[in-house]
């Protein structure tokens, strides 16, 4: 059995020497499936629900290549990896639509925090009560997601601390957001908070994970995990997508996995530790010092995402998709992207770092499609 998985791609686009710029408006006019953002320096595609990983990973390259050649058109502009304005710009908002309300609520209320780029993974699973499950436990180990994906370590043209400053910094809403015990406690706590005014819409739910759907709070068909930076190799995003789902086949498989079910902590406590995780991913990824949902004990990111792949690795081996969990374990040995670009960084610029891996993306990208989905109309 496998689930059906999509993507939400957001990017910047802007120079081959990574300064960003604002192209969404000409995107969007020119390009079909590309949706503008707030900011007009990110564009945004989706890519359609697949039950195959071969077909995924055509669907995330197909619309790059376009948007690829559609930007040379314009002048010499690409698309950039990584999730936050690394050279500079971070002082202003550039409006992609400047009379759209909620837009201009977002540039009021929070700022450049939002300007970032990342990728929302969305896995199908029609049931509401084992959605409600799924968004428990995946809550508690997004932050192991967030260090798989972490590719933000600038900002403003310096280092900030941070492995994913896109996480650290952003303005997650509401402030606290609970375990949902069920769906009915996910129909009235969306219900308050709308009527407190700390959510201004269904949408305005930012959070690591969401349970999502057509009709939001009442209809939901999927998880969407949001904590992840951009992850801007297909094959990586496809890894790290494998172990997701197999984790959520064990769920499925074994209900008792349920944090509410298998922790000796209470809903408030397991949510209070899965926010200081999120955090302590958010500044050091892989070499973050966690703590673990069942019972609180300490355990390095890395260390913990070793274990969830040895113990997922016969789920995706019967499922049939093994091959795309592997990977991880060259993310775990080589580092991720923020982990890469900080080592390069100690004998470049942070321009150069974000020129090589400008063009690195691109010729990768050229590759994957002319060994794996050709032919193909550009």
């Amino acid at each position: 059995m496998l689930l059906s998985k999509g993507f939400e791609v957001e990017m910047f686009t802007g120079t081959p020497q990574g300064d960003v710029v604002g192209l969404s408006d000409k995107v969007v006019a020119a390009l079909d499936g590309f949706v503008r953002e707030p900011d007009s320096r990110n564009v945004e595609y989706t890519t359609a629900p697949s039950y195959t990983y071969e077909q995924l990973l055509c669907d995330l390259i197909k619309p790059r290549l376009r948007l690829r050649e559609y930007l040379k058109t314009l002048g010499d502009y690409t698309i950039i990896p990584g999730s936050t304005l690394a050279l500079g710009g971070s002082d202003r908002f550039y409006r992609s639509d400047p009379n759209n309300p909620y837009h201009e609520y977002i540039e009021r209320t929070y700022g450049t925090k939002v300007v970032t780029a990342s990728i929302h993974i969305n896995v199908g699973i029609a049931d509401p009560e084992v959605l409600m499950r799924a968004c428990r436990l995946v809550r508690v180990e997004a932050p192991l997601y967030l260090a798989l994906s972490a590719s933000s370590p600038f900002l403003d043209g310096r280092v900030t601390g941070y492995h994913s400053t896109r996480w650290g910094l952003f303005p997650k809403t509401p402030a606290q957001v609970p375990l949902f015990e069920s769906h009915a406690h996910f129909i009235r706590w969306t219900q308050a908070q709308l009527a407190a005014g700390t959510m201004q819409n269904v949408r305005h739910l930012w959070s690591a994970v969401r349970p999502n759907g057509d009709r939001r709070p009442y209809n939901l068909n999927r998880l969407e995990l949001r904590i992840c930076d951009l992850i801007f190799d297909p094959i990586t995003l496809l890894a790290i997508t494998a172990l997701l789902e197999a984790r959520l086949l064990q769920l499925i498989n074994n209900p008792n996995l349920d944090p509410l079910v298998a922790s000796s902590l209470r809903a408030e406590e397991l949510s209070q530790l899965a926010d200081a995780n999120e955090a302590a991913a958010a500044r050091c990824s892989l070499e973050a010092e966690l703590h673990h949902w069942e019972d609180g004990r300490e355990i390095l990111a890395r260390d913990w995402i070793e274990e969830l792949y040895k113990g997922t690795w016969s789920v995706a081996k019967q499922a049939g998709f093994s091959c795309f969990l592997t990977p991880l374990r060259k993310l775990l040995e080589d580092g991720n992207t923020a982990q890469q670009w900080l080592k390069y960084h100690q004998h470049f610029d942070i321009q150069t770092v974000l020129t090589q891996a400008t063009q690195s993306a691109a010729a990768a990208e050229l590759a994957i499609t002319e060994k794996t989905c050709q032919p193909l109309a550009v």
